[in-house]
């Protein structure tokens, strides 16, 4: 008989190997012991040993910062303390600059009490550097998920993981074979797709634990990974760790840039984290003894804005951008800007024109690293070669998620002929596979035509031997039109994600922008195109366009100096006006800058799911980052490099929700999909990236409901699951076939027709689900259950349609002395019962439909009875908690109102400061603790039962 490892035969191997390496080992048993070995290392790593006053003075300044950006910051600088003669000293924390010379330990089984809660907890094994945590690891026994340990380290974090133990940076889990680590993280969202595999250079992924720590754990490894490849997001307040990819990106380009003068160029999937990589290298590089200056080059304004800003957002003041040809001169010259970023226009400028290669003259021959993200216009070929003869000492790096290779060159240039070699790659299958980002869910529609299996095609679809007048047929665009507007809702949960709709040309954009105004009115639009009729004479520019090749739109600066395209021109500036009265602006092209401020407006509303379908034809679809954005409709030819960008607009990670990215072609498009594919990662690839079609869901959701009624024949056996091992195995069934049904959700043709399970019976299986989540939620915090450790994925089911409007409008339309009453009303209950949000008020909805609604006799009637029996409900459950609780009324009120006022939770202090006020009774400070919590729940969950929107006062 195979006798299964246990966690701690696991985690016994891993400390000896640790030890083996190079790490300490000691024991640490409490926050005490924990703490006086700081004081030890501390002081052995800066030459001196601290006294008790010496080192509460550093204490003090670790007990400063109040999340783990600060803390973060706090370690990476030094700390000024007065010796105890009197003298002062700079004390160190980490080695910042060598690393490997810092003092490393191991150490496991470190009790932690917190003082607040009294809550105890033993950390697996934790590892130091100067005797501070900084790398946690949880380990499970095999067979045990991963995701248990994740879930166990983000209680940690809520409970225990304070004093020294809140400045870790890193975490790792295993469960022997399977092996993740994550950045420390409570101003990021700490999500599990946020947790990494390391993989070698070729991306294949190291998981097993012996190897991981082999590779990953070493001393010199850790620390760097720690110093080096933390970035500390200033504008989130959190940590972001490189995932291996990044990090081998950024090793190669160092390597390059150490060893030898040659160029190079990393391709790395679109959505993968481009910029993040080229912060980092730049960031390293700029500090690098003998380089002069690291230059960032975009392709279009709008991505020399977005890029600066995500720069200054990963560390403020990183970078300089700049604004026109003069300043980017003005600025190469000066030695105290070492990291630029400006287009590729404003630097083919800088260094054509004499007036102003003349003033770089000084120093041309220094060295420059330029840093080029993707871009494929036949001007860079011109400029790449102009960078060459102009600047004598220089290397150049290009990012890209599309390399140009022969199959779809633009004249004759591939990526490889500009850069030279691959320096590493990660394709979008590796991402995927991964789960960095999302696949597509591809939908073609076609004619309504029957062929001999009996499918139905959709007739707004044209093949490619008719000529171009049919795909501007106002009929047909109508026929788009109206699908988008049908099932809209469909593919973006309600609106509650963004789509952008790609087009042929701005001709057939403004004809359908006006189809949308009359067709669909329900949906916000807007749209954004280059309107200069210079786009006429660049030819190879328009026929990339139609081809799909193009991935840049004509450059602003060039623009603003020519003669434009007056109709274009004025029906931009229509459509101006429109966005001016939906989003309250003032945008115009009769001023300066004004294109680029509707812009920067169109990005942020985007952003913001303020729009719900953005009409374009080239712009957004390149360089254009939302992860609320996941559908594209496309109307126009797509190849190659600009097929995959365009797609990837759709397909960032952002909860289980977004399982993947849709995109409906209206336009014959699968020869040209599978051919990117192949070309972007391999022959292999399509059934990585791409979804697979309806059927094939339908086939896996019903092979799952078989599974599951195996274990719960109905759903009353969910009562009767024999105790908690049952129970998680029902969860972990249904919880797959909530995420079936959500893919399922978005195919055009779903119907639950196609289900072996009826619409009711899944509402009652998802209501029994909830109830056991309920339960875990609110169940007691000092007894451990193995289902507190399972990711219920309620986000999946948080969708806007299913509300109290909605539901409201469903009991209006009930008759109440009619036969099929009861059954309508028990289907409204099953909703209301599968809804995490609308649950809390299902008691009331039920009493009011027992107790009110025989007596409604005329439609109209309805809100008025409904109204004044919510306002009766509320008022003696208002008079019932003030009593029960001993409460002053006018506070409570006070406290209600505010919320209301705010529509959010008030910050925790004024929350505290006027439940406090509300108390009758004098209580003691433990005593007033635990009741202004208790008060502050109670008063929470009165106000999210009675919210019932406009409908109730």
């Amino acid at each position: 008989m195979t006798i299964r490892e246990s966690e701690a035969v696991l985690e016994e191997k891993l400390i000896d190997q640790l030890a083996g390496q190079g790490y300490e080992r000691i024991t640490i048993k409490d926050e005490y012991e924990l703490n006086e070995n700081f004081k030890k290392q501390l002081g052995k790593h800066n030459g001196i040993v601290l006294s008790d006053e010496e080192f509460k003075q550093v204490m003090q300044y670790l007990e400063k910062p109040i999340n783990i950006f600060e803390k973060s910051k706090s370690i990476r600088d030094k700390v000024n303390i007065e010796l105890d003669n009197g003298d002062k000293k700079y004390i160190e924390f980490l080695n910042l600059e060598k690393w490997c010379k810092n003092i490393f330990q191991v150490t496991s089984q470190v009790t932690m009490i917190n003082p607040k809660n009294n809550i105890t907890n033993r950390y697996d094994v934790t590892l130091l550097i100067n005797g501070l945590p900084v790398v946690q690891i949880e380990l499970k026994r095999r067979g045990i998920a991963l995701k248990e340990a994740y879930n166990q380290t983000i209680r940690y974090n809520e409970h225990t993981m304070h004093g020294l133990f809140g400045f870790i940076q890193l975490y790792v889990i295993s469960n022997g074979v399977n092996t993740k680590y994550y950045a420390n993280n409570k101003g990021l969202d700490r999500l599990w797709k946020q947790t990494f595999e390391w993989t070698d250079e070729k991306n294949k992924a190291i998981t097993n634990l012996e190897e991981f720590a082999e590779i990953f754990l070493e001393k010199c490894h850790m620390a760097k990974m720690i110093i080096k490849y933390i970035v500390l997001n200033e504008s989130q307040k959190g940590l972001m760790v490189l995932r291996a990819y990044q990090y081998n990106a950024v090793e190669k380009i160092l390597e390059q840039v150490e060893n030898s003068d040659k160029n190079g160029y990393i391709w790395h999937t679109t959505g993968s984290g481009k910029t993040l990589t080229s912060f980092k290298v730049s960031q390293i590089l700029r500090e690098q003894e003998g380089i002069f200056k690291v230059i960032f080059v975009v392709d279009r304004n709008d991505l020399d804005y977005q890029t600066q800003k995500e720069f200054n957002s990963f560390e403020k003041g990183s970078v300089d951008g700049t604004n026109n040809t003069n300043q980017l001169v003005k600025h190469i010259s000066d030695p105290t800007k070492p990291l630029l970023i400006t287009t590729i226009q404003k630097l083919n400028n800088a260094i054509s024109k004499l007036r102003h290669s003349k003033k770089m003259e000084g120093v041309k021959d220094q060295k420059f690293i330029f840093i080029f993200d993707e871009c494929h216009r036949s001007q860079f070929g011109e400029t790449n070669k102009k960078i060459k003869q102009y600047f004598t000492n220089h290397q150049m790096f290009g990012f890209t998620g599309t390399p140009i290779f022969e199959e779809n060159a633009i004249k004759g240039q591939t990526t490889k002929d500009l850069f030279g070699e691959r320096l590493h790659e990660y394709t979008i299958k590796d991402a995927i596979k991964d789960d960095n980002v999302l696949g597509f869910s591809v939908e073609y529609l076609g004619k309504y035509v029957k062929n001999k299996e009996g499918e139905v095609r959709h007739e707004i679809m044209v093949e490619d031997i008719d000529t171009s007048g049919l795909f501007e047929d106002p009929k047909r665009l109508g026929q788009i039109v109206e699908y988008i507007r049908d099932n809209h809702d469909r593919k973006t949960f309600s609106k509650k994600y963004q789509s952008i709709f790609a087009i042929s040309n701005i001709k057939t954009l403004i004809k359908y922008y006006d189809i949308f105004k009359e067709k669909a009115p329900n949906l916000k639009i807007a749209t954004i195109f280059s309107f200069a009729a210079n786009e006429n004479k660049v030819k190879d520019i328009l026929e990339a366009e139609e081809k799909g090749s193009i991935e840049c739109d004509v450059d602003m600066d060039s623009i603003a100096k020519k003669k434009v395209d007056e109709f274009s021109r004025d029906a931009l500036e229509r459509f101006m006006k429109d966005y001016n009265e939906t989003y309250g602006g003032n945008f115009t092209l009769n001023i300066d800058n004004g294109y680029n401020a509707y812009f920067k407006d169109v990005a942020k509303n985007m952003k913001e799911r303020q729009i719900d379908v953005l009409l374009v034809v080239n712009m957004f679809l390149t360089g254009f980052d939302s992860k609320t954005l996941n559908t594209l409709y496309v109307d126009k030819n797509l190849r190659y490099h600009g097929l995959i960008q365009g797609f990837s607009r759709t397909n960032r990670i952002l909860n289980e929700e977004k399982s993947h990215g849709n995109i409906v072609c209206f336009r014959p498009l699968k020869e040209e999909v599978d051919k990117a594919i192949t070309l972007y990662s391999d022959k292999d690839a399509s059934e990585i990236v791409l979804m697979k079609d309806y059927k094939e869901y339908v086939k896996m959701f019903n092979e799952q409901v078989e599974k599951l009624k195996e274990l719960v024949p109905t759903v009353d056996s969910v009562n009767g699951l024999a105790d908690e091992n049952e129970t998680a195995e029902f969860i972990l069934m249904f919880r797959e076939l909530i995420k079936l049904n959500t893919k399922l959700s978005m195919f055009t043709d779903f119907t639950f027709d196609d289900l072996d399970i009826d619409t009711n019976e899944f509402e009652g299986y998802k209501s029994k689900y909830l109830d056991i989540y309920e339960k875990v939620k609110i169940g007691r915090k000092d007894k451990v259950s193995i289902l507190e450790d399972i990711n219920f994925e309620i986000e999946l089911w948080i969708k806007d349609e299913i509300n109290v409007h909605y539901i409201i409008m469903l009991l209006k339309k009930l008759k109440p002395n009619t036969p099929g009453f009861k059954g309508e009303t028990k289907k409204i209950l099953g909703k209301i019962a599968g809804d995490p949000k609308l649950r809390i008020k299902m008691e009331l909805i039920e009493e009011f439909i027992d107790s009110q609604m025989i007596d409604i006799v005329d439609e109209e009637d309805f809100e008025d009875k409904f109204e004044k029996f919510i306002l009766r409900k509320k008022d003696e459950e208002f008079e019932a908690l003030i009593e029960e609780e001993k409460l002053l009324p006018e506070k409570v009120v006070e406290f209600i109102n505010q919320y209301n006022y705010q529509e959010q939770e008030t910050p925790k202090n004024e929350t505290e400061k006027i439940v406090e006020e509300s108390f009758l009774e004098k209580l003691k400070f433990q005593e007033k603790r635990k009741k202004r919590k208790k008060v502050l729940e109670k008063i929470m969950l009165f106000i999210k039962k009675f919210d019932f929107g406009e409908l109730v006062g």
